[in-house]
Order: C-alpha cells, then structure tokens, then sequence
C-alpha cells in the first residue's frame, strides 16, 4: 500500500492541497528551511506529539489547534527549534500561526505550526514573516517537494510518498511528508510528519485512527535513544475527493485506516534508515513473548544498544551484544527458550551460541538491510522495531551539530 509512485507528488497529491518550500534565511547553510500547507476547505484535523517534558513552543500551538477537530494550514520551518525559548518562544510560535492566517485568509486558530532545529535559540521573526508570505505566494499543485525539502536537517533525503484507494466509490488520495534523522526515540522521534488526504472523515475518528497507528509505527522506532522536544505527527483530511463521510468503524473506515498504517509504516522504515551517518538499516522483530509490551521492550533495548549498533556497522556478527541487550530489557526471560538469528540464521539457541555457516552469515552481515529475529519462546505476542547502525558519521554530525 505504501506508494513511492507520486512521491514527488506527496501532500499535493489528494484533492484541494498547496504547498510550497522556500528559503527565509533561518538555516546558516541558506537551504529551503521554510514550507506552508494549505487547504481551502475545510479539513479535519488529528496529532499525536512528543512525550518529553520539555516540549517546545509550537508543540503547545499545535495541540491546541488539534483540540478544535478543524484546520486548513500548516507551517513549519527547520533550522531553529523554538524549544526551550520561554514566553517569548510561545509568542514567536503564535506569531507564526497569525502571520500565516492572515495571508491565507483563515483563523489563527487553524493553522498548525511546527519547528525543528537547534534547541535553545529564538526565531528570527522578521526572516520568518518573510518566509511565510513568500511561501503562501508561491503556493502551488506542485509544491510538496519543495516543502519537504524546507522541513529537513540532518536527513540525507526527505521522505515521500502517496497512494490512491477507492473508498465509499470514490478515489480517495493520501500524501505525506516527513524529516526526521536523529535524535530518534519514541515516544516519536525529532521527526516531522504532515500527512494529506481528501477522504471525508470525522475528526473523532481519524484522532483514534492516528494514535492507534502511531504506537505501532513512529513509537517503534530508535536511532540514538534520545527524544525531541518538537516531534509531531498530523493529519488533515478535507473530504474534497466526495467520499460518504465515515462516521463509524465500518468497511470504508478500515480501508482508511490500512492505507494509513501503511504509509505510516513506510514513512517510520525511511526515517530510521536514513538515521544518522546510517549504513545499515536493522530491523528487529521480536516472537513469541508474553505481551506486545514485553516485545516492545525487548526490541528496544536490543535497538538502543550502542554496542549492538557499532557491531552491526563493522559487520561484526557479535550476538553476545544482542543477548545481552535481550536480558537487561526488563522483561521476564528464560535464555534456554530464547533464540536470536541473524538473516535467518541461528547464532544463539537455548543457552549458547548456535553453530553457523561463517561465509553465509558473513554475507548477511554485510547487506544494507538485516534483520534480527528474538524468539523469546514464551508467548503468542510479537512486535517489530525499526533501527540502524552506529558510524564514525554519526559521532561527526552531532559533535559538529551546534556549530
């Protein structure tokens, strides 16, 4: 279901969605770092939003707007994270939402406002305020890619995607944008994700729908550990493509529902293999346990492993660190029951490590795309998480990041 076909298309893709990227001189390198989107009519609006404590100032706007079920814009800028800005933080994140409905003729209180960046900095206002009525001029049909590429930082790509699906008799479309590189670790990552459709739906259900989605996607997903202070991820559905609204959990909602888990699905897979001076992407399912909860945690800890990570990165089939990591993850185990492989292949069974072909593994070792099984042999319950290596380019990127 998760299309790259029309990424270029993205948030433009479904009915009745502008955007536009453009550079408002926020970001020292002077790359797009400020993008609007925009829908005339009138959207239904869902978010899901970082847990940490320290959340930043367009977080609490964003919310607030989420609250009201309505919205018709989003802006978001990179290069500066409004976090930890005080009460002028949260002025300067309103300012951006009243700076935007006044040049698209909406309500403050509809638009979404979103920031990602260094932590700890004030917004240049008067380049933002630029940024805003430049963006809104040159919003367009064919504007997601520019957007996309005005929310990123560290990300070797922005990521993409959209896909077509009938609903009601009716071609329902769905787009999506999204950053996010490090400072990855659920509950969500510092990512980024605005997603588009013209399907009808009440606001009720596609809040539910998302939050459902999300804890088996975005919060399944670790590069570093570390949790950002500006993660959101929204959804706004303006029901321009004339579907029956959906108003109950019936055939329409889960055609709905499994076109958005899977784009959900791949956007979480991109980020956290375009993590930080990534060079391999890990994925590591976990069977058999007790309880989607104890798998979770046991393919955290395993994720979140930096000795895990680096011996992935030099291609090391180390599972001692991988069996470790199984047994301090909290979780009830018994090692003669458990079992770990790598590409399919035993490495440690029932106590000790499993005799393997050394070229075979060698070889799996050395792929761009690994998995790592856990059969915990205890339960019926699995869960899935999606991570990366650790580099000497990671190291780099963040020691070098502030500067």
């Amino acid at each position: 279901m998760f299309s790259e076909k029309n990424a270029k298309a993205g948030v433009t893709f479904p009915t009745g969605f502008k955007a536009a990227g453009v550079r408002a001189g926020i970001k020292k390198s002077g790359n797009l770092d400020l993008a609007v989107i925009y829908t005339e009519k009138e959207a239904a609006v869902a978010g899901v939003f970082t847990q940490n404590a320290v959340a930043a100032a367009p977080v609490y706007v964003s919310q607030e707007a989420v609250k009201s079920g309505t919205a018709h814009a989003v802006v978001a800028n990179a290069g500066c994270a409004n976090a930890c800005t005080g009460e002028q933080g949260r002025k300067d994140a309103e300012a951006m939402a009243s700076m935007a409905a006044k040049e698209l003729g909406c309500k403050a209180e509809d638009v979404l406002v979103a920031s990602t960046g260094v932590i700890g900095v004030n917004l240049p206002m008067d380049r933002v305020e630029q940024g805003i009525r430049q963006a809104v001029s040159e919003l367009s049909e064919t504007g997601s890619q520019n957007a996309g590429n005005a929310i990123v930082t560290t990300d070797t790509y922005s990521k993409a995607c959209a896909t077509e699906v009938e609903i009601g008799g009716k071609s329902v479309r769905f787009g999506a944008i999204a950053k996010g590189s490090g400072m990855i670790q659920p509950n969500m990552a510092t990512m980024l994700c605005f997603i588009t459709t013209d399907a009808a739906i009440e606001s009720s259900l596609l809040q539910e729908a998302l939050s459902e989605i999300t804890e088996v996607t975005f919060n399944m997903i670790s590069i570093d550990g570390d949790m950002s202070t500006n993660d959101m991820a929204v959804v706004l559905a303006n029901g321009a493509a004339g579907n029956p609204v959906i108003r109950e959990k019936n055939e329409d909602y889960r055609k709905f529902f499994d076109t958005l888990l899977a784009i959900c699905t791949g956007l979480a897979q991109h980020i956290a293999a375009d993590g930080e001076g990534a060079t391999k992407f890990l994925t590591i399912d976990v069977k058999h346990a007790r309880s989607f909860e104890e798998a979770k945690a046991v393919g955290m800890s395993v994720a979140k492993s930096p000795l895990v990570k680096t011996a992935f990165f030099g291609e090391d089939p180390n599972w001692g660190r991988v069996i470790c990591a199984v047994g301090y993850a909290g979780v009830p185990m018994t090692p003669e029951k458990t079992v770990v492989e790598f590409g399919g292949i035993p490495v440690y069974a029932h106590g000790v490590g499993a005799k393997y072909d050394e070229e075979a593994l060698r070889k799996v070792m050395s792929e761009h795309d690994i998995v790592i099984t856990v059969d915990m042999g205890d339960g019926d319950s699995e869960a899935t998480v999606w991570s990366c290596d650790f580099s000497y380019e990671y190291v780099k990127i963040n020691g070098e990041y502030h500067t």
